[in-house]
């Protein structure tokens, strides 16, 4: 049984995520967000008016990795679990490949909630991918949507254009101008923004256009005090391992000194994954230019987990490469340590406190940095730090007072601020202490959930004026909640269907009316939205809570009109319309239907009733090996559709989007651009004042022809197929 309490579904799609042993660094897509919605979910679940917590991210099956990524769901704690939704393919890829498959990761996410039977209260979205996810499920189940970019595409874009990347570089790499527009879109309909400091609100968010109307809380994260404790204690969890804790620091000093030697020093360490943006390089020139730092102490890098560097990413590749390179010409051998793994969940809180018990110090050398975990983490290990002064490090220096900021860009002043911590003791014992009682003070995450409980009770006034039950709210009207409820669905064609018969409509309308909360209805019709919305107001129809238009090229849910983003994807798979409209261009006996009849996926003519006209345009499509549907009907309309498009596709596509099985859909039509979906394999009706176009059906299995026109056929075939 769920407990009850608030519904929260985190997303964040890109990266490697899992609960046990998460792989951090292993490449520019598994850094700090991965371990920030990690524990994000594990502290929020663990809220009193939190009921459950699902971290939505994408499965992956991929030989290159370990299993876990594939399964489904993982627990990772009494009420939070991670859910993994499939899309573009089974390989594991880079975040910039998945924009094309996010309709697809919306819609499985949509037929999960409908099989759970649980609407969530909130959608919160992580970064600007998963934010277009949340965004678009926010809307469909007229819940609030809160977004947390961790980082933006426009300060991005600045910052490469700087280094010399062109824009034409940069959209074919990062599609960064498609991130920004996405980008806006959210800003523009969040209803709450969260940031980790003021810097991002001001410095990143004020780059857009829609920032200044949006409603942001700055709620810095936390981290794990039970994890990330001071150097000079035992572990102090209850169920802590002090045994286990040496071991690792054992280990952590035997594959140190493999590369130092004079171990005996104090060791500046950074660890970050590796990403251009991190500047490390110029930590290394900071380090290699300075022959008294050099003396002072030794460097660590840390920077994700590598195994061949010759076949991983041109950016992390490219990193690599260079710091190797600087290694080389600097001559640090004795002097640098550059382990090619860790285990994040395990090493790296040692690593803070063996790097602090030695007097070494931390740098974050990032040019800049949206926020700064590893600066928390290490702070509260008692080792002091070096950041940049450019984002999230200022507003935790300025809480914590754990280290000095500097121009990151110098890297003389890097290594300035490196000599002037190693070399004054009391200044690096202040620093130190600081950082430990201000990251407790400040970065808890009890402390972060309590503040964000508080802002999403904003956003759902009434929500805790009575308990909280488990299970679909009904009383919402959006249209996402309606087609979850839903057990059955009508679907009919409009010209000399559902029009022709007014009485019969009426008839129909007030059966559709009463059993509303059993079925639904939409129309499907070869009209354009415009033309579609005209006929329902001149019959006075109420806008059905399905239309699929164009000949089921556009479908969109009422009453608010909204188009489905993911039905047009899916129709853009090689669809040619210029080469299609060029191929045609000769034919004299086609003209085209105007303005009103073309869409962006179809091509509308008249055409005689001709058969050999009609093998005609087949043929030269055929020869021009353009892939493409053709559907003629009423003697005189020719459309052409891309090969995926169709009312009997679409009503597919609908039916496997919102879970519906096939013989609890009907589909009702009377001529030939109805016969598809009459042969959708659903419940076909056909009336009795059909076309002969659709006499061949006659006596085809699940299709049944009333005697009775227009409406009057549709309450017929409602009957036969036992809908009411």
């Amino acid at each position: 049984m769920p407990k009850p309490g608030l519904y929260i579904q985190l997303f964040s799609i890109h990266g490697l995520i899992r609960g046990e042993s998460p792989e951090l660094g292993y490449d520019a897509d598994t850094g700090g967000q991965v371990k920030y919605v990690l524990e994000l979910a594990r502290a929020l679940a663990a809220q009193p008016e939190v009921g459950q917590v699902d971290l939505v991210t994408r499965l992956i099956e991929d030989n290159k990795l370990s299993a876990s990524y594939s399964t489904p769901m993982e627990q990772i704690s009494g009420n939070a679990r991670i859910i993994r939704i499939p899309c573009g393919g089974r390989r594991y890829i880079r975040k910039e490949l998945l924009w094309p498959h996010l309709d697809e990761f919306i819609n499985k996410t949509l037929k999960l909630i409908k099989a759970q039977g649980r609407i969530p209260d909130i959608f919160h979205g992580h970064y600007a991918d998963a934010g277009y996810v949340a965004m678009e499920l926010a809307a469909a189940f007229g819940a609030p949507f809160v977004f947390t970019g961790h980082s933006l595409g426009r300060t991005k874009k600045a910052k490469l254009l700087a280094s010399g990347q062109s824009v034409a570089e940069i959209n074919k790499r990062y599609r960064i101008d498609h991130r920004i527009s996405v980008e806006e879109e959210i800003i523009k309909k969040a209803n709450l923004i969260i940031t980790s400091t003021s810097q991002e609100i001001d410095k990143q968010y004020g780059l857009y256009d829609n920032a200044a109307q949006q409603q942001y809380a700055v709620i810095a994260p936390g981290i794990d005090l039970e994890t990330f404790y001071p150097y000079y204690h035992s572990n102090p969890a209850p169920h802590g391992n002090n045994g286990s804790a040496k071991q690792i620091r054992l280990t952590l000093q035997r594959e140190l000194q493999r590369f130092w030697a004079k171990p005996d020093k104090p060791f500046i360490l950074a660890l970050c994954r590796p990403d251009q943006r991190k500047n490390i390089t110029g930590l290394i020139e900071a380090y290699g230019t300075d022959n008294e730092l050099r003396a002072m102490a030794n460097l660590a890098i840390f920077a994700g987990i590598r195994k061949n560097i010759s076949g991983m990413e041109d950016n992390e590749r490219n990193v690599l490469t260079d710091m190797l390179l600087k290694m080389d010409f600097y001559d640090l051998y004795g002097k640098l340590a550059i382990p090619k793994k860790h285990d994040f969940a395990s090493e790296v809180p040692e690593l803070y406190r063996l790097c602090a018990a030695s007097g070494g110090v931390f740098v974050n050398p990032a040019l800049v940095e949206p926020f700064g975990l590893t600066i928390i983490e290490a702070s509260a290990c008692g080792l002091p730090i070096i950041a940049t002064n450019d984002g999230g490090p200022v507003d935790i220096v300025a809480k914590c007072a754990s280290g000095i900021l500097v121009d990151a860009a110098s890297s003389r002043k890097i290594g300035a601020a490196i000599k002037e911590m190693l070399a004054d003791p009391a200044k690096w014992q202040s620093y130190s202490r600081s950082g430990i009682n201000g990251v407790r003070s400040h970065y808890a995450w009890e402390s972060h959930c309590q503040r964000t409980v508080g802002c999403l009770k904003k956003l759902l006034p009434g929500y805790f004026h009575e308990p909280a039950q488990p299970g679909i709210t009904a009383s919402r009207s959006s249209f996402g909640a309606r087609l979850t409820l839903l057990k059955k669905l009508l679907i009919t064609d409009i010209d000399n269907t559902l029009t022709g018969d007014r009485a019969r409509l009426t008839e129909l309308l007030e059966l559709l009316h009463n059993h509303r909360e059993k079925i639904g209805w939409g129309v499907a019709t070869g009209r354009s939205l415009d033309m579609t919305m005209d006929i329902l107001a001149e019959q006075h129809i109420p806008i059905p809570d399905i239309l699929i238009c164009s000949v089921g090229t556009e479908i969109y849910y009422g009453p608010g009109l909204r188009i489905d983003k993911g039905w047009q994807q899916h129709l853009n798979h090689r669809w040619r319309p210029e080469e299609i409209k060029r191929e045609l261009a000769g034919l004299d006996f086609l003209s085209s239907q105007g303005a009103d009849g073309q869409s962006r996926f179809k091509i509308s003519y008249f055409m005689p009733d001709d058969r050999q006209l009609l093998n005609r345009v087949i043929r030269n499509l055929r020869d021009a090996r353009l892939r493409c549907r053709i559907i003629y009907s009423h003697g005189q309309f020719l459309d052409i559709l891309p090969h995926r498009a169709g009312k009997g596709k679409a009503i597919s596509y609908l039916k496997n989007k919102w879970g519906i099985s096939p013989e609890n859909i009907m589909a009702a039509g009377d001529s030939g651009n109805d016969e598809d979906m009459l042969r959708s394999r659903t419940c076909g009706l056909v009336v009795g004042n059909h076309s002969r176009e659709l006499d061949p059906l006659q006596g085809k299995r699940g299709i049944f022809f009333s005697r009775h026109q227009y409406a009057g056929g549709i309450i017929d075939g409602l009957k036969h197929y036992k809908f009411l």
